[in-house]
């Protein structure tokens, strides 16, 4: 079958079976349903990775908003690493969902809101140019806003409505840098290395730069639109706020790569104020979450503001604009998708076997349940940088590549950040394990109950993958490094 029409079946497939999956009334049992929910993601999984690793390079024009704003998609080097990430953790999520909504109300809603979620971020990955981007960036907040107050809840629904506000509000500021650059005819396209370097004194364009980082920031929870994030992830089912916190949050983060090196190019930024006004946000954000997830005795709500902290590193990354920081950025895309997607996972499995919700309340429940707390370990140690696990591995990049980024006070103020940050990381993390485990002698327990396989695998699989591909990581670095070298960064 020709490439072309496999990029646009391969996103639109799962916003088609998740669309239609509540009207097959045929399928009754939770069996049949699970089955026909794990076909569709799995069918599509394949066509993705078909189109981004057998069909690189292929081109699909779709349609013409305009006669010069067309709506194509294509495929390189960077949309493959996104949708395989994606894919990976959105397949493993998947399965522990099946665990976790059983007892829910409305589970085939939010499976088919899942499915079709999961279409848009391919069809973000995959996009040719900023107005493609665009159309997919909307389309995926509209389709996740259902996930986020599945419960229907008075807390969830304005969680929701938060969310909903904030993601569009952000876009509507990125919109205005796509008008500002239209008008001086810069193209829409993605084109490696970007093509604003001419305009480099234009203010307006400065202006309207700064925007766009800091209205698709927002998705990545960069200050200062960060807000729903710490908001919407305690309300929403525990397999939503894993993939909000490990994979949509890393739609804004795609925005924003794509905007600085397909589209404005470090020439254009590079010491100007713009630049130092984005590491300035980025630096703060990255140490104002640690500190606001020290101080939260939620655990979800914790963990959230641990992604408002985390996220920011890779974007912290990227604006040093070295080749070095710019890997450790996108290493850390991958890494800490899979380590916070473990720790949210646990966090389900707390609440649905023991009903605790507070960090607090948990002590020993290493001795309850002692398979999801060594998950919760790995993760967390993985998370703070331990070595020889994967966090250690992006945030050593992302030190050295601070030094080297040429920056003056910021290139010795982000390796302090960082290292502040892992210090509260493990401050708000650690009381978890060392609790869990070590209760002390007068404590009793809770009789030995951990969740079931379909819960438990996936959370092994995921620690299993924080762990090993920062013992292995030569091989995806050098991948990466080839990427970056061919985008002549």
């Amino acid at each position: 079958m020709d490439g072309n029409i496999l990029i646009l079946i391969a996103i639109l497939l799962p916003i088609f079976l998740g669309a239609i999956f509540p009207a097959l009334k045929f399928l009754k049992s939770d069996i049949a349903k699970n089955a026909y929910l794990a076909c569709s993601v799995f069918a599509s999984g394949v066509l993705a990775m078909i189109v981004s690793y057998a069909c690189n390079g292929t081109t699909l024009m779709v349609f013409k908003l305009t006669e010069s704003l067309p709506v194509f998609m294509r495929t390189d080097s960077i949309s493959a690493v996104f949708a395989t990430l994606v894919t990976v953790i959105w397949s493993l999520v998947l399965f522990y969902a099946f665990g976790y909504m059983k007892e829910e109300e409305e589970t085939d809603r939010f499976f088919a809101f899942y499915l079709m979620v999961y279409g848009s971020l391919l069809g973000l990955c995959f996009s040719g140019n900023l107005v493609s981007m665009y159309l997919f960036y909307e389309l995926m907040t509209l389709l996740s806003f259902p996930l986020v107050l599945h419960e229907r809840t008075k807390e969830a629904v304005l969680a929701g409505l938060k969310y909903l506000f904030y993601s569009i509000g952000g876009a509507f500021v990125a919109l205005f840098f796509f008008f500002v650059i239209y008008r001086e005819g810069v193209s829409l396209d993605f084109v490696a290395g970007g093509s604003m370097a001419p305009f480099k004194g234009n203010t307006l364009m400065q202006v309207s730069t700064l925007l766009v980082l800091i209205g698709f920031g927002c998705k990545a929870g960069m200050f200062p639109l960060h807000a729903w994030l710490p908001t919407a992830h305690p309300v929403a089912p525990t397999p939503a706020s894993a993939v909000l916190s490990g994979i949509i949050t890393k739609a804004g983060v795609l925005a924003i790569f794509r905007i600085v090196f397909f589209v404005i190019g470090v020439d254009f930024i590079r010491g100007s104020w713009v630049h130092y006004t984005w590491l300035a946000l980025t630096l703060f954000t990255v140490f104002m979450g640690s500190m606001l997830a020290y101080r939260e005795p939620l655990l979800k709500k914790r963990l959230a503001y641990s992604s408002v902290s985390q996220v920011s590193y890779v974007l912290f990354g990227f604006a040093t604009l070295s080749p070095v920081g710019i890997l450790g950025g996108l290493l850390h895309v991958i890494f800490h998708s899979a380590i916070k997607n473990t720790l949210f996972l646990c966090a389900g499995a707390y609440i649905e076997k023991t009903g605790r919700k507070r960090v607090d309340e948990l002590t020993g429940i290493g001795k309850t349940m002692p398979y999801t707390t060594w998950c919760f370990t790995i993760a967390g140690l993985a998370l703070i940088g331990i070595p020889p696990l994967s966090g250690f591995v992006s945030k050593w990049y992302l030190c050295t590549g601070s030094l080297d980024s040429g920056t003056g006070f910021f290139s010795w103020l982000g390796p302090v950040i960082l290292l502040l940050s892992a210090l509260l990381t493990a401050g708000y993390l650690l009381p978890v394990t060392v609790k869990g485990f070590l209760p002390g002698k007068d404590f009793e327990p809770l009789p030995k109950n951990d969740v079931g396989p379909l819960m438990l695998v996936p959370m092994i699989v995921l620690a299993s993958l924080t762990a090993l591909l920062g013992i292995f990581s030569t091989p995806l670095c050098d991948c990466l490094i080839r990427i970056l070298e061919s985008l002549s960064i």
